[in-house]
């Protein structure tokens, strides 16, 4: 997350478990479509790989949508599957679907909706999509109880659909991030077990209890009725990997394995829930549950430092104040002193080791699949400017002025093979608050030298929900090699509504484009005029208006 937004315009608004939800799976009319035009009305592009063939297609909704309100009319090349373009640049494009993508029944949601969504991606030029496959979802009825019914559901439509599909296995809770519409938290029987055991989740100083994710404190031991936490993570993608051994490296093309909240490996430094957090705070160290503190307790008696393993900092402040508020992480603070570095060391490793486990055990289960696997690093640009770079310190990641923190996070994903994805690609700094001291444009570049540095791929996702050529053109430029890595995948978040208005899908289209030639084409047009990329007919306001009120509400 970088704020990590996974913003999204959700099919439904689920509820916990407690609350007695009822889902719809199929009475529901909702329907993915662009903005209501006359027949006349066209969508057309001039595509320069195709010797400026024009293209032109109408889509309408198949027999199984018949009954739907809309009518979708659809012409675009098939931009990133063609033939004619240069593979070894181009930079395939994903689309993140809905969080709830499958109900809590554990069926597919709103089908009919997802097959027109997919028929337009795939028209667009899109590789394939990205999907959370939720463990409160699929292992919600027992251990080693699994439904993939909804995700089977789903891989077929994808694979009818010519697309590919990445699967992430989503070993933490969503609802209480910013950006989540839904509510899906850990299985019940794990809930369960946190409620006799509270310390099997993250704390922090003030005794605030997450139930984002497991504490890592417990990796190793068996607190969840017998089996320990990386065993439970193991068995349910050694489940994943037997449902869909016969897609696994064709139509599943990558795993990306989930190692804390939000799917990325970090602390839960900055909860948004009940207010606790608000960008751009510092956060907090979350090492007070009683797995987390006998750990620091023994390094600290190891190293003849007794002292230094009774608590975390005492100077480390809250969550919601700037560095030069604390006295850990102003300029000259404690954090460059012998014990801060001591401390930030065993933080960090611990994560390290952690994100070191779940990897080696996901390299066992789909090695030899031909899917590659890959894991997420959270993009913490706040405060990136400062000496102590105090927002990435709690979340983990020890990068300071004088340490680089993301080549040793870079050494261990390489150690397995696997994909580094990185959030925040479509930031400039000149759009940041002054007072945060921002530099996403500096964080990424870091962590492109990094993955170069250590010999793997970067992988990109953007952190808030934007659909203007601006944002478009810098994750274009971003892509490429001018400095570090360039991008191997891009994942755009996320699939909803606003995506399919006209400006919008304008806009995208032209991105994937961009994207299918390697990032060279930066500047996406900023009318239709000269005829350039694609063209999109003006279409009345009051009937934009129209399709708001109708389409995944």
């Amino acid at each position: 997350m970088t704020l990590t937004l996974r913003s999204s315009t959700s099919f439904i608004n689920l509820k916990d478990y407690s609350k007695g939800l009822k889902t719809s799976d199929e009475s529901s009319s909702g329907v993915v479509c662009f903005a209501q035009m006359k027949p006349s009305f066209r969508i057309r592009e001039k595509s320069s790989l195709q010797e400026a063939q024009l293209f032109q297609e109408r889509i309408r909704v198949s027999s199984t949508t018949d009954d739907l309100p809309r009518e979708l009319l659809h012409a675009l090349p098939s931009i990133a599957h063609s033939s004619n373009n240069n593979d070894s640049k181009k930079v395939p494009v994903y689309v993140m679907l809905p969080l709830d993508t499958v109900t809590h029944g554990g069926h597919l949601n709103k089908p009919r909706a997802m097959n027109v969504s997919l028929m337009a991606l795939r028209n667009a030029g899109v590789e394939g999509v990205m999907v959370d496959a939720w463990w409160g979802l699929v292992e919600k009825d027992g251990p080693s109880k699994y439904n993939w019914e909804g995700y089977a559901e789903l891989v077929n439509l994808v694979q009818r659909h010519g697309l590919k599909i990445q699967v992430v296995m989503s070993f933490h809770q969503c609802g209480g991030n910013v950006g989540d519409s839904c509510s899906i938290p850990l299985p019940p029987w794990v809930l369960e077990e946190i409620s006799k055991n509270p310390d099997l989740v993250y704390t922090d100083k003030s005794g605030r209890r997450n139930p984002e994710y497991i504490s890592l404190g417990c990796d190793s031991l068996p607190v969840l009725r017998g089996r320990t936490p990386i065993q439970v993570y193991t068995d349910y993608m050694k489940s994943f990997h037997d449902r869909f051994r016969d897609y696994l490296g064709d139509v599943i093309v990558e795993i990306q394995v989930g190692m804390g909240p939000c799917g990325e490996l970090r602390y839960p430094a900055y909860p948004e829930s009940n207010g606790t957090w608000k960008f751009p705070g510092i956060g907090e160290f979350q090492c007070y549950d009683k797995y987390m503190k006998a750990s620091l307790e023994a390094l600290a008696e190891a190293q003849g430092k007794r002292d230094w393993g009774t608590t975390g900092p005492h100077d480390s402040g809250q969550y919601n104040q700037f560095p030069e508020d604390t006295g850990f992480f102003k300029r000259d603070g404690t954090w460059n002193t012998e014990y801060g570095r001591f401390f930030l060391e065993w933080y960090s490793e611990k994560l390290l080791r952690h994100g070191d486990r779940l990897l080696a055990a996901a390299k066992g289960v789909f090695q030899g699949t031909g899917a590659k696997l890959s894991g997420k690093v959270a993009g913490i640009h706040w405060h990136y400017r400062t000496r102590s770079h105090a927002a990435e310190l709690t979340a983990g990641y020890y990068n300071t002025r004088l340490r680089d923190g993301y080549i040793p996070t870079a050494k261990m994903f390489s150690k397995h093979g696997v994909v580094l994805n990185f959030t925040c690609m479509e930031m400039k700094d000149g759009e940041q608050p002054d007072n945060a001291n921002c530099s996403p444009e500096g964080l990424v570049r870091q962590v492109k030298m990094a993955t170069k540095s250590a010999g793997i791929d970067l992988a990109g996702e953007n952190a808030l929900e934007r659909y203007d050529s601006g944002a478009y053109g810098q994750v274009l430029a971003t892509s490429r090699s001018d400095s570090g890595n360039a991008l191997s995948a891009f994942t755009y978040l996320r699939l909803n509504k606003r995506l399919f208005e006209g400006d919008n899908w304008r806009n995208m289209v032209e991105f994937v484009k961009g994207m299918a030639d390697g990032g060279r084409n930066e500047r996406l047009s900023e009318c239709d005029s000269t005829g350039t990329d694609l063209y999109v007919r003006f279409i009345k306001e009051k009937n934009v208006q129209e399709e708001k009120d109708t389409v995944l509400v």
